[in-house]
């Protein structure tokens, strides 16, 4: 299969939406239809990734005669060396051919599953889970809808960091969320401004996002960050919500702290999954743990409202739920091990490489995560006008995909996906190259022409 095969799912929006109907009325007759197209998800497809990666991808051109490089959003499963362990295949193997889980589930998920989840999570939990404070769900995207829509009420709003991951914007806004941003800080290890937290938050304010592994900026936070965290949203009155989904994709020397250590201080509801730390996020299996040892999601309903929200929503597949506990208990080590080792070498591969760049900067390297979040230095650069126009050049003349900055909420910044083969990552550095270098701003030097130097 040729790499182009390879990537074909994911370089080719699977629908196209641009034929306008020639009449609206039946035809010989002078009836009009009365149905149409709802425009609620409009808004909020306009803040999704894939709508700028697509975009992308259209201004790639044949003519370069170069393979396109995927390197703008993040999949590392349709690479062999990303390929998942043994033992994950295996239990979903066994599981199908037992031909015992054929059927449908409860809307919670199958117990065996939700106490598996609840052993997963205990490891390093001080307030032990039990499977009714977990909720299988279809991946963690799901987990964030399901979230989203129990704690939308009138006027409500919810604080979400800048940088972060999109679809959670696209969330919120379709849920009729007040979005609220924070910044992470790029010069402080991209912490938290927990001043900026408490001077957007007010009495509607329901709840932080926290990500953390972070994506995208790819740092872990410590122990005594989170617990100021914690304490902050005490004060607020307001829940975290906190992704792990990539606690199993850690590289750096920072270790994974989960924020459900800090429950005794503020209710934690967590997002996880296999997707990340797998690599297989195709399977479509995630979950939603509630960490209150005070009661609090009970007594403000919201554990009524994420059930009242199961029963109305698909259920992941029963396989990969009875799959799962093998899959959580019997995975090698090794595994992940081998997976977190290509990415820190990808990783100190295009560090190393940008030294070379001086218009594309990654202030801190990261530790965690399939990304790279580089600052552009547009000041050195000719003819860009901002992260937008210098992606969409790139795609025109090198055929080389990457995220502008805009798509994650910050301007003139570029995410690099690094869970990708490594000499795709070389090719990828040589193209930036070529591009950066033919569009650097040209010194009083260098424009002059030889025979003006000769007249003077």
């Amino acid at each position: 299969m040729s790499e182009e095969q390879a990537h074909a799912n994911l370089a080719v929006p699977a629908f196209r939406t641009e034929k306008v109907p020639k009449t609206q009325t039946q035809n010989g007759h002078g009836t009009v239809w009365r149905f149409g197209g709802a425009d609620k998800a409009a808004k909020a497809s306009t803040v999704t990734l894939r709508g700028v990666i697509y975009m992308l991808f259209d201004n790639c051109s044949k003519d370069v005669k170069k393979t396109i490089l995927p390197l703008g959003h993040g999949d590392p499963s349709v690479y062999p060396c990303f390929r998942t362990c043994i033992e994950a295949e295996d239990a979903v193997v066994n599981v199908l051919r037992s031909g015992k889980s054929n059927s449908y589930c409860p809307g919670a998920g199958i117990l065996p599953a939700r106490r598996a989840v609840a052993d997963y999570l205990n490891r390093d939990l001080p307030n032990k889970l039990t499977p009714d404070d977990i909720f299988l769900t279809a991946g963690c995207n799901q987990g964030i809808e399901l979230v989203f829509e129990s704690l939308a009420r009138p006027n409500a709003n919810i604080l979400l960091p800048r940088p972060g991951f999109p679809h959670y914007d696209a969330r919120a806004v379709y849920s009729g969320l007040e979005i609220r941003k924070f910044d992470l800080l790029p010069d402080r290890e991209w912490e938290i401004d927990l001043e900026g937290v408490e001077a957007v938050a007010d009495e509607n304010t329901v709840a932080i996002v926290v990500i953390n592994p972070n994506n995208p900026c790819g740092n872990v936070y410590s122990h005594d960050h989170l617990h100021k965290v914690a304490e902050t949203a005490r004060k607020l009155g307001i829940m975290v919500i906190t992704d792990e989904v990539y606690d199993q994709t850690i590289f750096g020397d920072n270790p994974f702290v989960p924020m459900a250590k800090f429950a005794s201080i503020v209710p934690v509801l967590t997002l996880g999954g296999i997707s990340k730390g797998w690599v297989v996020p195709g399977w479509k299996i995630g979950w939603i743990a509630l960490n209150d040892p005070e009661g609090v999601f009970e007594s403000t309903k919201v554990v009524q409202s994420i059930k009242q929200s199961l029963d109305i929503t698909p259920d992941p597949s029963t396989i990969i739920q009875a799959a799962l506990p093998e899959i959580l208990e019997k995975v090698d080590k090794n595994f992940f091990a081998k997976k977190n080792k290509i990415l820190k070498h990808n990783v100190d591969l295009v560090c190393d490489r940008l030294k070379d760049i001086p218009c594309v900067v990654c202030p801190k390297k990261p530790e965690s995560c399939t990304y790279l979040l580089t600052k552009l230095e547009l000041s050195l650069l000719d003819g860009i006008k901002d992260d937008i126009d210098f992606c969409v050049k790139l795609a025109r003349e090198e055929n080389l995909v990457f995220l502008p900055g805009e798509a994650l909420g910050v301007k003139n910044w570029m995410r690099i996906t690094i869970g990708v083969e490594a000499h795709m990552l070389e090719d990828a550095l040589e193209r930036l190259k070529g591009f950066c270098t033919r569009h650097t701003k040209k010194t009083d030097t260098e424009t002059e022409s030889p025979s003006s130097v000769e007249n003077e």
